[in-house]
């Protein structure tokens, strides 16, 4: 697909196409488009999809110039990132990854209401019972963001604590030893996308999983960062992860606060941080319900069974 764009205003096309024309080169790298420039003309090639995103994304920056003299490398970066992020918005239900079958589906209004909560709002709390989904809906959202290059990384976290037994020393390096922790979020990931490619997405660092005590001091831009599991951080380190939230970044938190494993001492830090941030603009919090088990259909009398307070039968 071929596309000329008029330059709307002459005296501003060096603003426009930026030092050395690194605005075009940012917007051709992003959205991997041909982008060639003459007179007054801008002349894009390439994808459809990409090609009319691209269009979308000079129409934003000329905009901007209406009222400003020239352009930061943010305002390229807020121009893609936004377009990217509408597109998304306007898909179907269904989240569209790179596995064979193409999307991830809602199964439930529940995990809808989900979907749309972090897709709408750049910080999503969701509590939930075991099965509902929580944690494979937000890979599912991160993935589809990662392939519609709204971000350019998905960040995985979990907290490093032992659900009610102790497993002593590990043996091999980091990576082994974390590995037990990490792994429903890799089960989560292989549904997503081929081996090969989460491997290719490691290795160059577009995909990280990491326990939760590794991301102090960190500022994730351009990133959806998930922690799993959340019902298990202290409230220091619920505080130390929330501040990791960079810029053109989504943040997921997820858990069940009928699962805490900590210390009684220890107040959990996802349930503190619900008390401290509700009803702050931008920051959503859903709470999934049994209603919304999507696995095996005995797991939802099992939660049901241990959910009651009663006493077992003897």
């Amino acid at each position: 697909m071929e596309l000329n764009i008029a330059i709307e205003d002459s005296s501003k096309r060096i603003a426009l196409f930026g030092p050395n024309d690194h605005n075009l080169r940012l917007i051709r790298a992003a959205l991997d488009v041909r982008i060639t420039a003459r007179d007054s003309t801008i002349k894009l090639s390439g994808h459809g999809t990409a090609v009319s995103r691209a269009a979308e994304v000079i129409e934003l920056l000329q905009r901007r110039l209406r009222s400003v003299d020239r352009l930061e490398a943010d305002d390229v970066a807020d121009a893609i990132a936004e377009v990217s992020r509408d597109r998304a918005d306007q898909a179907e239900a269904g989240v569209s990854v790179y596995a064979p079958a193409g999307t991830v589906s809602a199964k439930t209004p529940g995990q809808q209401e989900y979907i749309d909560a972090i897709r709408q709002n750049d910080l999503t709390i969701c509590f939930g019972p075991a099965g509902t989904g929580k944690t494979y809906l937000a890979v599912a959202v991160a993935v589809s963001m990662l392939r519609a290059r709204a971000i350019k990384r998905i960040v995985l976290v979990r907290p490093a604590v032992e659900a009610g037994e102790k497993l002593g020393y590990l043996p091999g390096d980091m990576q082994a030893k974390v590995n037990p922790y990490l792994r429903p979020l890799f089960d989560a990931m292989h549904d997503m996308m081929a081996f090969d490619q989460i491997r290719s997405f490691m290795q160059n660092d577009v995909i990280e999983v990491i326990p939760l005590a590794f991301m102090r001091g960190r500022t994730l831009n351009s990133a959806a960062i998930i922690l799993d599991e959340a019902q298990n951080s202290t409230v220091s380190q619920m505080l130390m992860f929330l501040t990791r939230l960079g810029h053109h970044s989504k943040m997921i938190v997820t858990g069940d606060d009928s699962q805490v494993d900590l210390d009684e001492r220890q107040r959990s830090g996802m349930i503190d941080a619900v008390d401290r941030l509700r009803g702050i603009p931008g920051i959503a919090i859903v709470r999934l319900q049994q209603m919304d088990i999507v696995r095996h259909p005995l797991v939802q009398n099992i939660v049901e069974a241990y959910g009651n307070g009663s006493a077992p039968r003897r």
